[in-house]
């Protein structure tokens, strides 16, 4: 059976990505080795479902509309900058997701507890944390490089965006990295 690798995400909007790629080229500048994710390609993970049977994508595409029709629309604000595990030892630098925090979470939780029903989801043992994920750092040398980095954009501001949908996309991991296809669209309620 074919598969599609998925995931449930959010658009930032050209604004905030526009911000965050600046970022992303100040970053560099420090000549450590990052993966850093094109700037078209960013967007705030809902729930990453990875390979999902391409026969139950319909119903995945239907249980996202409906859970977003239950949700206002909502203003998505992104600043600060961060690192996961920690800004100590970065392998993955974020921005923050400071408003719009708490409908991402219910939505989360909404779209978890439905696709959990489905079948094709298995939960995370980590809790959910909003972010935009700029960049992957390859290695712990390249990681140091960046700390101090990280710590002077703290306050960094890339603005805020209206979120009116929820989007699945589908994603095919190429050479020069993922790319994304919009397979489902849901509104949320208010929106348009």
């Amino acid at each position: 059976m074919p598969r599609t690798r998925t995931f449930i995400a959010v658009d930032p909007g050209p604004g905030v990505r526009a911000a965050a790629a600046d970022l992303q080229r100040g970053l560099a500048r420090t000549g450590a080795e990052v993966r850093w994710v094109a700037p078209e390609g960013m967007h705030v993970t809902l729930l990453f479902l990875g390979e999902v049977d391409d026969r139950e994508l319909p119903a995945v595409c239907r249980a996202v509309a409906e859970v977003a029709a239950t949700e206002p629309a909502f203003t998505l604000g992104v600043s600060g900058v961060g690192a996961f595990p920690n800004a100590r030892r970065p392998k993955v630098v974020w921005a923050g997701v400071t408003e719009g925090a708490d409908a991402l979470r219910r939505l989360h939780a909404k779209l978890e507890a439905r696709l959990l029903d489905l079948g094709c989801y298995r939960a995370e043992e980590r809790g959910y944390t909003p972010h935009l994920t700029l960049g992957r750092v390859r290695g712990e040398a390249d990681g140091f490089a960046l700390v101090p980095e990280l710590a002077r954009h703290a306050t960094w501001d890339a603005g805020r965006a209206a979120v009116d949908e929820v989007l699945v996309f589908g994603s095919v991991l190429e050479r020069d990295g993922p790319v994304y296809t919009v397979l489902g669209r849901g509104e949320l309620a208010g929106a348009g």
